[in-house]
């Protein structure tokens, strides 16, 4: 059978995207007996003491949000140790240590945080993770590590001043569940990035700003685009945006799209299906698609969670898209 260019697939037969949907919601089903055992979201945590706004994102400025990020993930800790949530604790004593720079957090409904790798206060690009499924503050380290990789990638470049904010601002679904078929979760995260980037952009006016969206996070990440003050979008390993078009988005910022040869989320059907009022099933248009309108790049041979790998084609790629440069390997 010949083989379709790269970015076009096939339409998925009825019977295949019968089976691939039955298949989703029997894994939510499944779920549903072992959900009174204690999951992350149960973890409890105090209420964090509110921040002042940042206004110009200054040295001094900076230093007092992440002082008062270290105090929030420290009383999350011990709150986790007693309730007995052992791996939880683990986990926020890595996030207090020192060095680790929090402009927010909040350990309650599985964690919510916004966490800096590099120098803020000096950083002319920015770039803004927004994670997809699974991710919360139990499995945080393979989140910040693709952080930390990519500032690497970035500052390898002489005299670079690039900063990456490692933005866990909602409840991520689990993959295979309905909540991650579904733009429920997307649409109340939406906002509250739309506040993180607004109030990013009136602090650093003349950095640019580059929102990187992985899988689920290039649904929230299309939620929240219209008019949002950034220059790049790039959607990777995305499962679609719930629009048909990268106009539909309306954003003013270049849209990017990749996905690497070896991700599953290729096969998953591309359709929007309605459900009850006011909600659907699936994403629509696969952003790789000619017809989708993004500029696609190269990113490599790995998987779904491959993108941000020390030295791949991907990481590479994104970083360069991040700087405002032409992607390689095109």
């Amino acid at each position: 059978m010949a083989r379709l260019p790269r970015g076009l697939r096939r339409a998925p037969s009825p019977g295949r995207l019968r089976r691939t949907l039955l298949a989703a919601f029997v894994s939510a089903a499944v779920a549903v007996p072992v959900a009174g055992a204690a999951l992350p979201v149960d973890v409890p945590a105090p209420a964090p003491a509110p921040v002042v706004p940042l206004v110009s994102a200054t040295s001094a400025e900076l230093a007092a949000r992440y002082a008062a990020g270290r105090e929030a993930v420290r009383a999350a800790e011990h709150s986790a140790e007693a309730y007995g949530a052992h791996k939880r604790a683990a986990s926020l004593r890595s996030m207090a240590a020192a060095g680790r720079q929090f402009l927010s957090f909040d350990g309650r409904d599985g964690g919510r945080s916004a966490e800096v790798v590099g120098d803020l206060a000096r950083a002319d690009r920015i770039a803004v993770l927004v994670p997809g499924a699974d991710t919360d503050l139990d499995r945080y380290g393979r989140f910040r590590a693709g952080a930390v990789a990519l500032h690497d990638e970035l500052r390898s470049e002489p005299g670079a001043r690039a900063a990456v904010v490692a933005w866990l601002g909602y409840r991520t679904p689990a993959t295979g569940s309905t909540a991650s078929l579904t733009p429920g979760r997307a649409d109340r995260a939406a906002s509250a990035l739309r506040a993180f980037v607004d109030e990013l952009r009136g602090a650093k006016p003349g950095a640019r700003i580059t929102l990187l969206c992985h899988s689920y996070g290039s649904v929230v990440c299309a939620r929240a685009a219209s008019d949002l003050p950034v220059d790049a979008l790039v959607l990777y390993g995305s499962p679609g945006t719930g629009s048909d078009t990268a106009a539909g988005l309306r954003t003013r910022a270049a849209v990017w799209a990749g996905r690497g040869t070896a991700d599953w989320i290729g096969d998953v059907p591309h359709v929007r299906l309605p459900l009850l009022p006011g909600s659907e099933l699936g994403f629509g248009e696969d952003p790789m698609d000619p017809g989708f309108g993004a500029r696609t790049f190269d990113a490599g041979e790995g998987g779904h969670s491959d993108y941000l790998v020390p030295g791949s084609v991907p990481l590479e790629n994104i970083a360069r898209i991040t700087d405002g440069l032409e992607p390689r390997h095109a």
